[in-house]
């Protein structure tokens, strides 16, 4: 058994891990990259502007994005932790926004038929675009709270630190994503936005969406 001392000298990877060990990884990271690879304004935005400007200014826009997101992620941290903590009604009506959030995003999935955000700008006028445009998006602070708030577990710690690592870890994997599509864009050009607007592309992504949405539903029950 750890003595005190031991526990104190504990590293933050060991703090982190332990708080995290309930988490259920393998359905959390297809979760997030399901989320991050549907089409959306975001996808088809740096697509779009990669292709027209070139992967410089996709990468200037991508954290624009990544800065704009840590800053809701941030928010939500701090206000999920007062709700989830309030009551149990409050923790099951969370859980089935998350539900009814992820089927809402199965639908714009597949109703999405071409990206409505004109391209301009490169450089730093595409960097504050992105950061703007996901500051001012309330699907973002609905997605840290409702989304990655049902991976949370009251008694593996604080709430708000849980919502923390877990969202810099989708964080991350956004970057992946996102620096993946400023490249494919950058080479591929108007190949990659037809592909995101095929009929088979939409069909499957609401599939996974909807499917990610039972598994919420069935799974996140207390």
């Amino acid at each position: 058994m750890a003595t005190r001392a031991q526990r104190n000298w504990s590293t933050p990877s060991t703090v982190a891990s332990d708080m995290l060990g309930h988490v259920n990884w393998p359905a959390f990271l297809i979760a997030m990259a399901a989320v991050e690879l549907t089409p959306g304004p975001n996808m088809g935005w740096l697509a779009a502007l990669s292709a027209r400007l070139g992967w410089r200014a996709g990468l200037m826009a991508v954290a624009g994005v990544t800065l704009g997101l840590l800053i809701q992620l941030i928010a939500a941290a701090t206000g999920a932790s007062a709700l989830l903590e309030e009551s149990p009604l409050l923790y099951e009506s969370l859980r089935w926004a998350g539900v009814a959030f992820m089927l809402y995003l199965a639908w714009e999935a597949f109703a999405d038929t071409g990206s409505a955000s004109a391209v301009r700008g490169g450089g730093k006028e595409g960097f504050r675009r992105g950061l703007i445009a996901n500051i001012l998006n309330p699907k973002a602070l609905l997605f840290y709270i409702i989304v990655v708030g049902q991976f949370v577990d009251p008694t593996s710690g604080a709430i708000w630190s849980q919502i923390v690592l877990l969202g810099l870890i989708h964080l991350t994997v956004a970057i992946l994503v996102h620096v993946g599509i400023v490249f494919l864009g950058a080479s591929l050009g108007a190949a990659l936005e037809r592909w995101r607007t095929s009929l088979l592309a939409r069909i499957g992504f609401a599939l996974t969406l909807a499917a990610i949405a039972v598994w919420i539903g069935v799974s996140t029950h207390r």
